[in-house]
């Protein structure tokens, strides 16, 4: 006869606000798929209160933490060692505890490559790259994606002086470059376009370029919904070949962020098909 002695191991997704987040989901299919015993937390915390947040979930045995909006550049400042990619991004999106010891990575880029890459066969050699938007979320993803060596990285922002810190942060791995939203240059149509802010779903007018978009053009917006975001409905409506929600970049961030905490990495077009989200 089985006696129950297993400890359950402790996640979470810390944020503010974090009752949207599909992330204990994912992580519970994740741990049915792979036979591990986990529970994984939603924890609203706000921004005065986070780095006692953290401290109290590790010293309480919890394992590691997903940081989503707004925390992630301020939670790299409490770490005791970044991982190469975070340090790169200035952000960080998933902890681990070992040994008393916070370890800081960010799993977005490489969610967001796999996705366009792997998922939805984008090719991302030579393309002409625009993204929408300087915050935290293009923080993680301009180095992933300058490494798959595009002909150029446009970012465009509201207002100028957050996109130049990105594009001089990155200047020295790729063509990067930046430039208000009414600047964006449409004389050639991009082959990739990037929706990085959260415009349109708060009720503001979009600010997006019309003329970059053409029949060829492949729109992803960062953000996702079970109906399509105001960035993906515009893009269809301008003609882009193909326009698609950030739902795999979810899933495939989060199979990263498990693969780190539990060293198995789990079969995320099985979970995609699971939460009916990848149409």
């Amino acid at each position: 006869m089985e006696t129950e002695t297993t400890i359950i191991d402790r996640y979470g997704v810390m944020g503010y606000p974090v009752s949207h987040s599909r992330s204990p989901v994912i992580h519970r299919l994740f741990a049915l798929q792979t036979g591990q015993n986990l529970q994984y937390e939603l924890l609203q915390v706000t921004p005065d209160k986070l780095e006692t947040a953290i401290r109290q979930f590790q010293r309480t045995g919890g394992k590691g933490l997903n940081i989503t909006v707004p925390h992630k550049s301020e939670v790299a400042k409490l770490v005791d060692q970044l991982s190469e990619r975070a340090s790169t991004a200035g952000a960080v999106n998933t902890l681990a505890f070992k040994d008393r010891e916070i370890f800081g990575d960010n799993t977005d880029g490489i969610g967001l490559l796999r996705d366009l890459v792997v998922n939805l066969n984008v090719n991302l050699e030579n393309a002409r790259i625009l993204i929408l938007g300087a915050g935290g979320a293009t923080r993680g993803i301009v180095g992933p994606l300058l490494e798959m060596q595009p002909a150029s990285l446009l970012i465009a922002n509201r207002t100028l002086g957050k996109a130049k810190i990105l594009s001089d942060q990155f200047e020295k791995m790729g063509p990067v470059s930046c430039c208000r939203f009414k600047a964006v240059p449409t004389s050639e149509p991009y082959d990739l376009i990037i929706n990085a802010t959260s415009a349109g779903l708060h009720g503001d007018t979009p600010p997006y370029p019309e003329a970059a978009v053409s029949d060829n053009t492949f729109c992803y917006d960062l953000s996702y919904g079970l109906s399509p975001t105001p960035f993906s409905a515009w893009a269809r409506e301008q003609g882009a070949a193909e326009s698609v929600m950030g739902w795999g970049m979810l899933v495939e961030q989060a199979a990263e962020s498990f693969h780190i905490w539990r060293g198995v990495q789990p079969d995320t077009a099985a979970v995609l098909k699971q939460m009916s989200v990848n149409a």
